[in-house]
């Protein structure tokens, strides 16, 4: 099973819409790891590690997010995997 990792900037409203609460629990149902966190010019920063068929699991979800979300751009960029993390949590 491939391990990789992947960053993720999602652009359009996306705060305040339990963006990333939703995308931690979704992670954690998926047994990754990670984080995710609101960066100061509106977007939200997902970084994300494990086996490459979850992994792409949350990529496509975090495409549209949770109903109140509007996802109007998703920028993928592949890592090396580094196994770094335990949980996936929400950085502030």
């Amino acid at each position: 099973m491939e391990m990789i990792r992947v960053k993720l900037i999602i652009k359009g409203r996306v705060q305040g819409v339990w963006f990333r609460d939703s995308t931690r629990r979704t992670a954690q149902k998926l047994r990754l790891s990670g984080w995710v966190r609101n960066l100061p010019d509106g977007s939200v920063e997902v970084l994300v590690e494990g086996p490459q068929e979850p992994v792409q699991k949350l990529v496509d979800w975090c495409r549209h997010g949770p109903a109140t979300a509007r996802v109007d751009e998703c920028c993928q960029t592949p890592e090396e995997y580094r196994g770094e993390f335990q949980t996936f949590s929400i950085v502030f």
